[in-house]
């Protein structure tokens, strides 16, 4: 395969899912509400199950999703998460309450893993010279599509209904898929797995568990603040238009990431990913410094977008890092896992921002986010074999 040309397909795919997936998320709490639950301190709980669900399952199946792309190639899994997801969201739109709604939602979890799945066979592909340059490019394609579908989503929603929307996400997940049929190509050879190695294949793994951690670090992190960080906007800014602002604020990182994510990729290709992920979280950790002590809306547009520089740089190079230390027979198992290991930092962060913000102030939220960045930091120092190759799976 030609991993070039198969980099701006994977990132084509990866644009039509993300955008697709965040298209429901803005009015989800009203599409709740119309299936009956009218209080708000129901729709607030519901709110966070329904979103929780999807990741409670993806972590549990990202790794046997993982270990089967290592037998039967990574092509089929990027149809099965597509394919499948587009069914189950599509379905989403027609249930009748919110308890089916919870129950789709857990379903979606177990098809979840494209974007993963897309990095894992990018990297199987990419020469290691330059591997966190298409990483990185590959991100952006994830980035720009949570950047839009959200602002397409509420437009969509008052025009065309919330069930319309989950039809036409379920439509953008099925697209992706026939992409990915119709023009990836995969040249796999099939593993043959004995009835004893399955224990083997975890030890060959053992030597990524620093990886997985600062992966689920990282995403703590970054998901502590995120879904609170509009209510943050509102203490800063009285004026009109509050909802534009709050939207323009949550998007300001994302705005840097895709300038972050492919810069900061060609730098980690040439003086490697652990320096760069070392980099990219103590200066990520700074820069929730003046947003936390912001005085106006200014400053913390500012922080946002200097933020997102630096987390661009994380998760391409944790996937970088994925991809040189794990054995080439189990890397689909390993981007499994780590894969996990972010489905575990989404479902754990936003559980831990809105704890504190409850009880400390929202305020709060940020030194803890610093606090949490500037622990993986130190973790990533003193793991100085992750700038080792790794040894040959064993058979």
């Amino acid at each position: 395969m030609n991993w070039r040309r198969t980099l701006w397909i994977l990132w084509v795919t990866n644009f039509l899912v993300t955008a697709g997936m965040s298209l429901v998320i803005p009015f989800l709490p009203l599409y709740i509400e119309k299936l009956g639950v009218h209080q708000l301190k129901d729709i607030e709980q519901w709110s966070g199950w329904i979103f929780s669900a999807q990741f409670v399952t993806s972590v549990i199946f990202q790794p046997i999703w993982g270990r089967f792309a290592d037998k039967h190639g990574r092509k089929i899994m990027l149809l099965r998460a597509g394919l499948g997801m587009g069914v189950v969201t599509a379905l989403m739109g027609a249930v009748a309450s919110v308890w089916q709604l919870l129950l789709f939602r857990l379903f979606n979890g177990i098809f979840s893993g494209f974007i993963s799945m897309s990095v894992s066979l990018q990297a199987s592909i990419t020469p290691n010279e330059h591997s966190g340059q298409a990483l990185g490019m590959l991100q952006t394609g994830a980035i720009a599509g949570n950047l839009i579908g959200p602002l397409i989503g509420g437009v969509l929603a008052e025009t065309i209904g919330f069930r319309a929307v989950f039809f036409l996400t379920g439509g953008f997940l099925i697209v992706a898929g026939i992409i990915v049929l119709i023009f990836v190509h995969e040249n796999h050879e099939p593993k043959i797995y004995s009835k004893n190695n399955k224990k083997g294949e975890l030890i060959q793994l053992k030597p990524l568990l620093p990886v997985f951690m600062a992966s689920t670090f990282t995403q703590v992190g970054m998901m502590s603040i995120e879904p609170i960080v509009s209510i943050y906007a509102e203490t800063l800014y009285s004026g009109g238009h509050l909802a534009l602002i709050a939207g323009l604020v949550v998007a300001m990182s994302g705005f840097a990431n895709l300038i972050g994510a492919p810069t900061l990729g060609r730098l980690g290709d040439n003086i490697g990913q652990r320096k760069v992920l070392m980099i990219a979280l103590c200066s990520a950790a700074c820069m929730y410094f003046p947003q936390a002590l912001a005085t106006n809306i200014y400053v913390l547009l500012v922080g946002r977008f200097l933020l997102g520089l630096f987390i661009g740089g994380m998760i391409p190079s944790l996937n970088v890092l994925v991809k040189k230390k794990a054995p080439k027979e189990l890397q689909a198992t390993a981007f499994g896992f780590n894969s996990a290991s972010t489905f575990l930092g989404n479902l754990i962060g936003p559980l831990v921002g809105s704890t504190v913000a409850a009880t400390y102030g929202i305020k709060n939220v940020f030194y803890v986010t610093m606090f949490i960045l500037l622990v993986n930091a130190v973790m990533v120092y003193f793991n100085r074999n992750l700038d080792a190759e790794p040894r040959a799976a064993a058979r």
